[in-house]
C-alpha cells in the first residue's frame, strides 16, 4: 500500500542559555492555563449574511462581512437562565434554548428547554419536568422531545402536550432515544426525526428487556449501604435490544411500523427523511457489521425496498453511516464507502444505481463539509496532502474540477454556511495554536480572524514548550509508523534520557498529526521539562491511511499494535540519546489495554507502564464495538483470549500502575479487578488505585491522577 507522508521536522526550541523563562507546574497541566480559546455554538443564519454564536451567556448575531456584532438575539443574563446551547426555528423567529443540562452517560442528557420569541421577547418554558433532545418541527408549530423513555410533542399554538408513546419504561422499552450501546458506539442519542412537511415523526422503539443488566455499586454521601445502579449493557456475544422503526402521523395519531426485514439481530445506525415526506430512508447493519443496507420505506404502508448494499470482508465503520445526503432534486443522493480501499463519496440515483464516484485517490475523503447544489459542488475535508493533515477541497458532482481551498500546513476543521458562501476555519499546526478565521468561499478570501490565540502562543514561548519533532519508524512488516517526540528544552544528544511512550492505538484513531496539542499535551510538556523524552506513536490499525492499514487488526485486536510498540521501543532504545533501560509506556482505555500488554509481552523492553481504565478482556466489553473488530466470542474465541492482558499476567517483571474508576459505565471496573486477580495469582507485585464512583474520564480527579502518575514515573522510570 502506498501512503504519502509529508515530512515535518520541528526542532525543539530553546538552548541551554536561553531555555526556561518559566517552568510548567504540575497544577497547570490540568487547570486550563494553556487551553486554547475558540468560537463555539456557531449557527449560520438563513440569509447567508449573518451568523450567531454563544458568548457570555448571550446569543449574539454577527455580520459575516465585517465579523462585527449587530444584535443580541437573547440575553441569558437578562432572562435569568444559563444558556447551554440553542437552535433556531426554520424561519428564525423562534429560538429553542437548552438550560440546566445534566448528563446521563457520555452523550445522553436531560435538560430544561425554553422557547424564546424574537419578535415579542417572550420566554416560555417548553414543558414541566426535564426533557431530552427537544426539536422544532420544520413548520415551527411543534416541538418534539423525549422524557422517561417516551416520545412527546408540544403544540405551540395551544400549549397542549401530546404523548406519542406511553409504554416506555426504564430498562425495558425506549421510545425516541437509544440504549447505552447505541449511544456509546453509534453516537446516536436522539432517535426521532420530523418529516419535511411536519406531518409525521419517525422514531425508534427499542425493546431492551432481554438485554442483561450490569450492576454498578455507587458509594455516595457516606450512606451505610451502597446504591445499586442497574442498567442494560450487552457484552460481546450477548443479546442486544430489539429495534423497530415507527412513523407517527400527527393528524390521525396512527402509527405505521416500517418493514426492516425478518432478521431481528441487527442494528439501525440511522434513519433519514428523504426530500419526499412519504419516503423514509433506513440504514440497516447486520450483527457482524460487514453489510450495510439502505432501505427506502413507504411511510403510509411501511413497505420497504433495499436500494443499496455496501459490503466488506472485514467491517463497515459506523461513521460512514452518517454520510448519506439526499439532494434537493429528489432524484439522487450522496453516500460514502471504503470499497475502493479509502473512504470516498459516490453519487447515486434514488433507485440505488451508481451515477459516478465523486472523490477518488489514495487518501481519505474524511467529511462532507458542504453541498452547493445549484453549482453541483461538493466541499469535503481530505488527507490528500498527508495523513497528518486535513484540508478543505471542492469538486464537482461529476468528480471533475477538484480544488484545494486551505493552504496552511496543518489540520483544518471546517464549518460551512448552508449556502456554501462562507466557512469558518478552525486551524492549527504543530507549531501554532488554533486560529479561528472566517472566509468567503469564492476566491477563498479571508474576512476576519475571530480568534488567533496569540496570547496562548506567547505564553507557550514564555514557558518554553517543546515543539513536536515528527519522525517515521519502520515496523517488522515494513510499514512506516508515524510518531513525534517532545524533548527537554536543554536537550543534548550526547546525554541519555528516559523515554515515555504515549499511545491510544484503537481502530481508526490518530494521535500523531500536524496539529496543536493533543491528548495530555501539557502534562507531557511538564515531563519533558523534567528531563524525559515523550514519544507519541500511531500503530497499525490507526486511521486515515486507508482501509488496509486500519483493518490489519481485524479479528486479533492487540496483536499487531503490541508488536509495533515493542519494536518501536527497541528501535528507539538504540538511539544514542535514549536510555534503553529506562523506557516506559502509558495509555487510557484502549491505550491502557495496550500499555498493559506491552509491560507483559515486552517485559524485556519496558521498565514501567501505566494503564488507566483499561480493557483487559474483550469478553467484558460491549457488542457493537467489540464484535465489529473481533466478531463474537462464539465465532473467534482465540481473538478474545490470545491478546488479553489477563492471559499474560505471569510475564510481569517491571513497574505497573493500574488505575480505574469504580463507577465506569463504559469500561467496567470489572476489567481491572480481573487483571488484578490474575496478577495476584501469579504472585506479582504491582501498584493499583481506584477512584470511587468515577466514570471513564475520571472527571473531577484529573489533578490527583496527574500527581500520582508523575510521582510513579519519577520514582519508577
Amino acid at each position: 500500500m502506498r501512503v504519502r507522508i509529508l515530512t515535518y521536522l520541528f526542532i525543539a526550541i530553546g538552548t541551554v542559555a536561553g531555555f526556561a523563562q518559566n517552568s510548567i507546574s504540575l497544577e497547570q497541566a490540568t487547570d486550563g492555563t494553556f487551553r486554547a480559546k475558540s468560537v463555539r455554538s456557531l449557527n449560520w443564519m438563513n440569509d447567508g449574511q449573518f451568523y450567531s454564536a454563544l458568548s457570555d451567556n448571550k446569543i449574539i448575531k454577527y455580520s459575516v462581512r465585517t465579523g462585527e456584532e449587530v444584535e443580541t438575539i437573547a440575553d441569558g443574563n437578562a432572562l435569568d437562565i444559563k444558556i447551554a446551547s440553542y437552535s433556531f426555528s426554520d424561519d428564525e423567529s423562534l429560538v429553542l434554548i437548552m438550560t440546566d443540562r445534566e448528563s446521563i452517560y457520555r452523550r445522553s442528557y436531560t435538560a430544561v428547554f425554553y422557547l424564546f420569541d424574537r419578535e415579542s421577547n417572550d420566554l416560555r418554558k417548553l414543558s414541566d419536568g426535564r426533557q431530552s433532545y427537544a426539536t422544532l418541527s420544520p413548520d415551527n408549530t411543534k416541538v418534539a422531545f423525549t422524557r422517561d423513555n417516551n416520545l412527546f410533542y408540544v403544540d405551540l399554538s395551544s400549549g397542549n402536550e401530546v404523548a406519542v408513546t406511553n409504554d416506555g419504561k426504564f430498562n425495558y422499552i425506549i421510545n425516541g432515544s437509544t440504549d447505552w450501546v447505541y449511544e456509546e458506539e453509534l453516537y446516536l442519542t436522539q432517535a426521532f426525526a420530523w418529516s419535511p412537511d411536519s406531518k409525521r415523526i419517525a422514531y425508534y422503539r427499542m425493546d431492551e428487556s432481554g438485554v442483561r443488566e450490569y450492576n454498578l455499586q455507587l458509594w455516595k454521601d457516606g450512606a451505610n449501604y451502597p446504591v445499586d445502579y442497574r442498567y442494560k449493557y450487552p457484552k460481546a456475544g450477548e443479546q442486544n435490544s430489539m429495534v423497530d422503526i415507527y412513523v407517527y402521523e400527527i393528524a390521525s395519531q396512527n402509527k405505521v411500523k416500517a418493514d426492516i426485514g425478518s432478521d431481528t439481530d441487527i442494528y439501525i445506525p440511522h434513519i433519514y427523511w428523504t426530500k419526499n415526506s412519504e419516503l423514509l430512508a433506513i440504514q440497516r447493519l447486520n450483527r457482524l457489521q460487514n453489510q450495510l443496507d439502505i432501505l427506502h420505506v413507504n411511510v403510509k404502508t411501511g413497505n420497504s425496498n433495499v436500494i443499496l448494499t455496501d459490503k466488506s470482508d472485514t467491517y463497515i465503520h459506523f461513521t460512514f453511516c452518517d454520510d448519506l445526503t439526499y439532494l434537493d432534486n429528489g432524484k439522487q443522493f450522496i453516500f460514502s464507502s471504503e470499497k475502493s480501499g479509502y473512504k470516498h463519496f459516490y453519487l447515486y440515483n434514488m433507485d440505488g444505481s451508481l451515477v459516478n464516484q465523486i472523490t477518488q485517490g489514495d487518501f481519505e475523503a474524511r467529511t462532507l463539509v458542504g453541498l452547493d447544489q445549484k453549482k453541483k459542488l461538493l466541499y469535503y475535508s481530505s488527507t490528500e496532502d498527508s495523513p497528518l493533515e486535513v484540508h478543505l477541497y471542492s469538486v464537482s458532482f461529476s468528480g471533475k474540477g477538484k480544488k484545494k481551498l486551505t493552504q496552511e500546513s496543518g489540520r483544518h476543521r471546517l464549518n460551512m454556511s448552508d449556502d456554501c458562501t462562507y466557512y469558518m476555519d478552525y486551524y492549527s499546526s504543530a507549531s501554532k495554536p488554533m486560529t479561528v478565521a472566517l472566509y468567503e468561499t469564492k476566491g477563498n478570501k479571508l474576512i476576519k480572524v475571530m480568534e488567533d490565540n496569540a496570547k496562548l502562543a506567547e505564553k507557550t514561548k514564555d514557558y518554553s514548550f517543546a515543539e513536536k519533532e515528527f519522525f517515521q519508524i519502520g515496523n517488522s512488516n515494513g510499514d512506516q509508523l508515524n510518531g513525534f517526540f517532545l524533548k527537554p528544552g536543554d536537550f543534548d544528544e550526547n546525554k541519555q534520557y528516559p523515554l515515555l511512550i504515549f499511545q491510544y492505538s484503537g481502530p481508526g484513531s490518530q494521535n500523531v498529526s500536524n496539529s496543536w496539542g493533543g491528548g495530555h499535551f501539557v502534562w507531557h510538556q511538564y515531563l519533558a521539562q523534567n528531563g524525559y523524552i515523550v514519544a507519541v506513536i500511531d500503530t497499525r490499525g490507526t486511521g486515515y491511511r486507508g482501509e488496509a492499514f486500519k483493518k490489519t487488526t481485524y479479528k486479533q485486536l492487540g496483536k499487531y499494535e503490541t508488536e509495533d510498540l515493542i519494536s518501536t521501543a527497541k528501535t528507539l532504545g538504540g538511539y544514542s540519546y535514549i536510555d534503553k533501560d529506562r523506557m516506559g509506556i502509558w495509555g487510557w482505555s484502549y491505550g491502557g489495554y495496550m500499555s498493559s500488554l506491552c509491560i507483559l509481552k515486552g517485559n524485556d523492553v519496558f521498565k514501567t507502564a501505566i494503564a488507566i481504565a483499561p480493557v483487559t478482556t474483550w469478553r467484558y466489553y460491549d457488542t457493537i464495538y467489540t464484535e465489529r473488530y473481533l466478531q463474537r466470542p462464539q465465532d473467534n474465541p482465540s481473538g478474545y483470549d490470545d491478546n488479553s492482558p489477563n492471559t499474560h499476567a505471569e510475564k510481569l517483571k517491571g513497574n505497573f500502575l493500574l488505575v480505574h474508576g469504580t463507577g465506569d459505565d463504559n469500561v467496567h471496573f470489572q476489567n481491572s479487578v480481573a487483571l488484578h486477580e490474575e496478577l495476584l495469582n501469579a504472585g506479582k507485585q504491582f501498584d493499583s488505585f481506584y477512584y470511587p464512583d468515577k466514570t471513564h474520564g475520571l472527571g473531577g480527579r484529573r489533578g490527583h491522577l496527574y500527581q500520582m502518575m508523575t510521582k510513579f514515573i519519577m520514582e519508577k522510570l
